[in-house]
């Protein structure tokens, strides 16, 4: 990865995190505590940025039609943003192949 690369992904990022900016205020809290989730959980293709980007599509869309953001996603948003990755591989999953065990297993 060169300094080109990098200061592409940079740019991307601002330019993302401007389209978070432009949504309504409970878009964006609903979204920061979505990304923060999905930070923490770690689904390993996060970094490749189709799916927070498409989180802010859903969630333009669902503002531009008038809609609350608790009628898109509903009041769980942890249970929302496991449904956007629930076949995703998580870095847990690997933690857990690593120990020898099947990830949702309590085999050690």
């Amino acid at each position: 990865m060169g300094i080109q690369d990098i200061i592409e992904g940079k740019r991307q990022w601002r330019a993302h995190l401007a389209r978070v900016k432009a949504l309504p205020p409970d878009y964006q809290i609903v979204y920061q505590e979505m990304q923060r989730y999905l930070f923490k959980v770690g689904p390993v293709d996060l970094a490749d940025g189709t799916l927070l980007s498409g989180i802010v599509d859903f969630f333009t869309e669902g503002a531009a039609s008038g809609k609350s953001v608790t009628e898109l996603i509903g009041t769980d948003v942890a249970a929302f943003a496991d449904g956007l990755i629930k076949d995703s591989r998580t870095y847990a999953d690997i933690y857990q192949e690593s120990l020898g065990a099947k990830p949702g297993t309590d085999e050690k």
